[in-house]
């Protein structure tokens, strides 16, 4: 266990109904008797007078609360003083506690850190949390809280004593080839773990782009030629004035971001320059990065005021005839919308939802960080290779099952990840 005993505020934004300060390590017991008296019983909240060790003084009347270490959320002993949200009771708690010795102020993201480091939350369970915490729509709370509870982690534990078992037989094969009561077909029964092993990691991954796509949103964008009507389309589904509306050709020069909340999936809309050929520097460079970022897009709205087709690249745009105005009516194929006056907005809006929910729809998926699914495809890969003939030589079979047992682990995070850890703890909020 670490030597240092961390405490902070573990709530929200001050002031507020009530403050929670936590502490974590070795003399969080002695710190909370310190400052309330004796120790309530383990996982029993009590209400007692909350005093600066120092000079006896009265902080507050409060609940505390004790869970001795290993069953507490990081592992170590445990202590929370549930006190009254005001600044000056909370400032006057922590100045307390940092006077105390062994104490000191926790970092960023410690606690959920100690909580790992002591085996109570897995790599893909901490990042889960921090897409909890990070979560603007209900589809990243209900994908994230899949991945905190540990969906894809005891996934990869069953995957990994798939793999164990069959690396088992590999070395018995090599070990124990000259011994009468060994079997000789045991690479089959390895090859019995291995494939089925192989098609499950290609099913996750196969849904990998979907998980990535909830936890980072959608990116949909608003293409067309010039003036036909994207920029204010974008604003009325913004419901402001994000881009700058003209009747001037060529007014978006630049790709125009605004970031929303539709079919309860984050959508990221994207308002781009119109499409056309140009002499100008500086709209022909705003072109190029129109269709760059409509191709890349998870979806394309096609604006045209004549039904004009979008490119090849867009063959599965939403295609909108714009500017339905005075009773035109859309062709087959098209959806009518006046952009000046928002009639058939909804018809579009609902089409919009329609094909968000497929593309990031259904039960939460398992693989959500690019990590994750790059972890896994090596796993899947030094699988292929563990299926193929070895002309004998069962130790290259065997070599290839242990890397991809590696890669596993590092799924999980249970080799090669203090740099991870680094970058995503940086992540957290202090008290978390």
């Amino acid at each position: 266990m670490p030597a240092e005993t961390i405490f902070a505020l573990s709530s929200g934004r001050l002031p507020s109904g009530v403050a929670v300060v936590r502490l974590s390590g070795p003399q969080a017991g002695q710190a909370l008797e310190a400052m309330a008296g004796t120790l309530p019983p383990p996982r029993a909240a009590r209400y007692r007078d909350v005093r600066d060790p120092h000079n006896g003084e009265l902080l507050d009347r409060t609940l505390i609360l004790f869970f001795s270490g290993p069953n507490s959320v990081t592992g170590e002993d445990v202590a929370e003083l549930h006190l009254h949200g005001g600044r000056a009771v909370v400032a006057g708690v922590l100045g307390a506690l940092a006077r105390l010795p062994g104490l000191r102020p926790a970092e960023a993201g410690e606690f959920t850190r100690r909580a790992h480091a002591n085996g109570k939350m897995d790599l893909a369970e901490v990042e889960g949390l921090a897409d909890l915490i990070a979560a603007e729509t209900q589809a990243q709370r209900r994908q994230a809280l899949a991945q905190a509870s540990g969906a894809l982690s005891r996934r990869v534990e069953g995957w990994r004593e798939a793999l164990v078992s069959a690396l088992a037989l590999v070395e018995a094969s090599i070990d124990f080839s000259d011994e009468g009561d060994v079997p000789q077909d045991l690479t089959r029964q390895a090859n019995a773990f291995i494939t089925p092993l192989e098609q499950e990691i290609a099913a996750a991954l196969a849904d990998a782009a979907r998980g990535e796509r909830v936890r980072d949103g959608l990116v949909v964008a608003i293409a067309g030629r010039p003036n036909a009507g994207k920029s204010t389309l974008l604003n009325r589904l913004a419901g402001r004035e994000a881009a700058i509306v003209s009747d001037l050709p060529g007014t978006t020069r630049d790709v125009l971001e605004v970031h929303l909340e539709l079919a309860g999936q984050a959508v990221t809309l994207l308002d781009t320059a119109g499409l056309r050929e140009t002499a100008d520097v500086v709209e022909a460079e705003g072109v190029r990065r129109a269709l760059a970022r409509a191709e890349a897009a998870d979806m394309v709205l096609w604006l045209s005021p004549e039904e004009e087709p979008p490119p090849a690249s867009f063959e599965h745009a939403v295609k909108i005839r714009s500017k339905c105005d005075c009773g035109v009516k859309a062709g087959a194929g098209w959806l009518g919308l006046s952009v000046q006056t928002g009639e058939g907005l909804e018809k579009v809006l609902a089409e919009i939802e329609k094909r968000a929910s497929t593309l990031a729809g259904g039960e939460p998926a398992l693989v959500t960080r690019e990590r994750q699914r790059l972890a896994l495809e090596a796993a899947a890969f030094h699988l292929a290779r563990a299926a193929q003939e070895f002309a004998g030589l069962e130790e290259l079979r065997a070599e290839e099952l242990r890397l991809a047992a590696r890669a596993l682990d590092r799924t999980i995070g249970r080799v090669d990840v203090e740099d991870i850890l680094d970058s995503l703890f940086s992540t957290f909020c202090i008290g978390k």
